[in-house]
């Protein structure tokens, strides 16, 4: 009698656990989480992002309509971190986090934006559409991109730094079948400046 019990009290236990795993249990995201860093000088660039896939679409120019600006990304504002402060299009920026949104356009070069608040691009809707005059009042920087053609197509959106020469990198996003990428100056001579003597 009692090892009956003890077995029965044995069975509801495991079975309240599985169920409790199970509830717990959740379909992937249709757009899994990703980052990416890379230490460029004395910078640390990190960029956080959600990577949605192509699934057969028309991606720019159809899902992503020429002229109107994007969230660079899926589900929340994709972001970029700088340790330090660094230069982009020679322009100085603090060292904190920006949100990236990007214009695509049909025949002229792309905008790539630095959000200075970090926002979501959602933040600028306005009659289901993007205030974009609101959201250039918020850029941190806003530069011109050249889109370059890809031999071969990128199913997930993904997002690569490049240290390059170590004084400035390289930031890319590629999907589909296009790739746009801005530099990123991290002032490390500036910086050496500053430690001049130092060790003399």
């Amino acid at each position: 009698m009692r090892t009956s019990r003890l077995l029965l009290t044995l069975a509801v236990i495991l079975s309240t656990a599985f169920i409790s795993a199970n509830a717990q249990l959740q379909m992937p995201a249709p757009s899994p989480a990703a980052s990416v860093s890379q230490v460029v000088g004395f910078t640390k660039i990190s960029i956080d992002y959600s990577s949605p896939g192509v699934k057969g679409r028309d991606i720019f120019g159809g899902l992503e309509k020429y002229g109107t600006t994007w969230r660079a990304g899926a589900n929340a504002a994709t972001t970029i971190t700088f340790s330090t402060g660094v230069k982009i299009g020679g322009t100085t920026l603090r060292a904190g986090t920006y949100s990236i949104f990007i214009t695509p356009m049909e025949n002229e070069p792309w905008v790539i934006h630095l959000n200075k608040d970090a926002k979501s691009v959602f933040a600028y809707m306005k009659d289901r559409k993007i205030d974009e005059e609101a959201l250039a009042k918020d850029d941190a920087i806003a530069v011109e991109a050249a889109p370059v053609t890809l031999d071969d197509k990128m199913e997930r959106l993904t997002y690569h730094i490049s240290a390059g020469d170590n004084k400035t990198g390289t930031v890319s996003m590629a999907w589909d079948d296009v790739m746009v990428s801005f530099d990123v100056d991290v002032m490390v001579d500036e910086m050496m400046e500053g430690f001049e003597g130092t060790f003399e």
